[in-house]
């Protein structure tokens, strides 16, 4: 640095040396902090290998119920020096519409929502998963997996749900065929569910499911070559564990499903 140079060579002051060159004594006594970013490098490169699909906002959540207490801004300019950023898909430009209201529950089992997806193996035989979630804190209760899954199948995935926490109130669906059916509809009655059916043509209606499809599909379906059902059924009874238990849900305030329920409890306990 000149100022240095100046004061050594020419036994100048700190004060005449900086006027001389016309810079702050701040500067001149400032230090560049040499910050070691490997932790962080290691925990952000660890997550974003293991979940390919999360964005900066999910990775810095999971950091914070990891323990880490890093500041976002740190944590983005190491996100980015990774050149992890996701490209964001403009959004379609649609007419102003006014659509039904989505009922939120107060309390779990009060209304259950369920779906159908698609994808297909390697060796390109199609299979299909029956989704199902409480609408309450969007805890996935079941993803079945199999090449066809009529409506029988169906009602013993719901049976064994119900088992082990109670049949729900209400059942939101779409108008597929085996959610029409008269064995599902008998069923139903059996055990005093009421069969809430959406519009046709409106999966806005039944956007919680339509939400947890997307994420399972962004996560599991795209993010994987599927050599047999069996991989499959693996690989999502993995997924399942870890989307209740450690991945923070951006409208339970960042907490994952599970635990979300259990603050609830511990705080409804103590009112």
């Amino acid at each position: 640095m000149l100022a240095h140079y100046a004061i050594n060579e020419f036994g100048l002051g700190v004060v005449l040396a900086c006027d001389a060159l016309s810079i702050s004594r701040c500067t001149f006594y400032y230090q560049l902090k040499r910050i070691d970013d490997n932790d962080i490098i290691e925990a952000v490169s660890d997550i974003a290998e293991k979940h390919r699909a999360y964005g900066f906002r999910k990775i810095f959540k999971r950091l914070r119920l990891l323990g880490h207490k890093w500041n976002h801004k740190r944590v983005y300019r190491v996100y980015c020096g990774l050149k992890l950023n996701l490209r964001r898909k403009g959004k379609k430009r649609l007419p102003s519409r006014e659509p039904e209201p989505l009922a939120v529950p107060a309390k779990v089992n009060e209304c259950w929502s369920m779906d159908f997806m698609s994808d297909n193996l390697f060796s390109g035989k199609s299979f299909r998963t029956f989704n199902v979630i409480d609408d309450y804190h969007r805890e996935a209760l079941a993803i079945e997996v199999d090449s066809s899954l009529p409506a029988q199948r169906v009602i013993r995935v719901l049976d064994r749900i119900a088992a082990y926490r109670g049949y729900p109130k209400r059942l939101r669906q779409d108008n597929g065929p085996e959610f029409i059916s008269h064995a599902l509809e008998v069923w139903a009655e059996e055990h005093g569910i009421k069969l809430d059916f959406i519009k046709p043509g409106k999966p806005t209606q039944n956007a919680y499911i339509e939400r947890f499809n997307r994420t399972y599909r962004n996560e599991v379906l795209d993010c994987y070559l599927f050599k047999s059902l069996t991989e499959v059924r693996e690989i999502t009874d993995s997924w399942i564990e870890e989307y209740n238990y450690d991945r923070p849900h951006e409208s339970l305030n960042d907490l994952p499903p599970k635990l979300y329920e259990r603050l609830i409890e511990e705080n409804s306990l103590k009112i």
